[in-house]
């Protein structure tokens, strides 16, 4: 306890300060909460899988057939211009019958109607291709 005089003018009177000083006791905490965590051991959290390993090659990619349509409506594969609708639908009939199918990337004009693209996704959906996709969309963006 600690004194301290009382400064009322006139006769002093003892005063105890009746608070405890909490610093040390904090202090004291705290080291004890570090050395709790430093002692702990660190648990490490391990599961043992047995992977399978790869017996082969990685696996080989699709072979790519370029669909070009122009303006006209006139239908190429790979660079090589179609005589009709009956000729694209034996080429995608042969495509989808591969084990491998192809990667159809279809490359409509830009002025190009929009019934002509829609013939050549539909008929390769109708006879099972499933990879088809279609390439040059920025020459749409304005």
């Amino acid at each position: 306890m600690t004194f301290i005089p009382a400064s009322r003018g006139g006769a002093a009177e003892p005063e105890f300060m009746l608070d405890i000083n909490t610093t040390p006791l904090i202090d004291v905490m705290l080291v004890l909460l570090i050395m709790l965590i430093i002692t702990i051991p660190i648990q490490t959290h391990a599961v043992k899988l047995n992977l399978p390993v790869a017996a082969s090659a990685p696996p080989v990619p699709p072979e790519v057939v370029r669909v070009d349509i122009d303006r006209d409506g006139r239908i190429a594969w790979n660079d090589q211009v179609l005589g009709g609708r009956a000729e694209l639908e034996q080429r995608l009939r042969a495509a989808a019958a591969q084990p491998l199918q192809p990667e159809l990337h279809l490359r409509p004009d830009l002025r190009v109607k929009y019934e002509h693209v829609v013939m050549v996704m539909a008929s390769a959906q109708r006879l099972g291709l499933r990879a088809i996709g279609i390439v040059g969309n920025e020459q749409f963006v304005r």
